[in-house]
């Protein structure tokens, strides 16, 4: 199958909110999606962009059965560790399931990782649900460690209420 990876444009967003929405169904999560491509082009473009994201294209002849050419994301940013220096996150990979398996979902992760590596990132995280078995494998075969085996660690996240009570602490 042919496709292309290249680095995403504004105009890509709505196809990019679209996947995300699949990606949320997928993950058994719909209703945690609360953005539409208006905010995925304010906040990925400009001056201070909070991320990137990749798209895989096919030519219009391998289009989907529901007429799209662009068939997977992965949507990263940069952070940082202080034991290590620069890190890349990918916080989505996603390949429409008619296009699973083709190759396309590796070289969109292999890219990410050139990435980091240009901007001399010395790893690359993500995160991944515990029932999904087939993404974990994934990601262990091409050599990542998971770290709630390996290490212990938990994600831990303030939102909502929470977030805003805790910033209401400050002085």
């Amino acid at each position: 199958m042919k496709f292309t990876i290249r680095e995403g444009k504004p105009e890509d967003c709505k196809d990019i909110e679209r996947m995300i929405m699949e990606l949320a169904v997928y993950e058994k999560m719909p209703d945690q999606v609360k953005i539409s491509h208006k905010e995925l082009e304010r906040d990925g473009f400009g001056p201070n962009a909070y991320y990137k994201f990749l798209v895989a294209e096919v030519p219009e002849e391998q289009k989907s059965k529901d007429g799209y050419t662009k068939v997977g994301y992965a949507l990263f940013f940069y952070t940082y560790s202080t034991w290590k220096g620069r890190v890349v996150y990918m916080e989505d990979l996603y390949v429409m399931p008619e296009y699973r398996g083709k190759g396309i979902g590796k070289a969109l992760m292999a890219n990410v990782a050139k990435v980091g590596k240009e901007k001399e990132c010395v790893r690359l995280q993500l995160s991944v649900l515990d029932w999904n078995k087939p993404s974990l494998e994934f990601y262990l075969a091409k050599g990542a460690e998971d770290l709630t085996a390996k290490e212990g660690w938990h994600h831990i996240r303030f939102h909502g209420e929470a977030l805003n009570n805790l910033a209401q602490e400050a002085p």
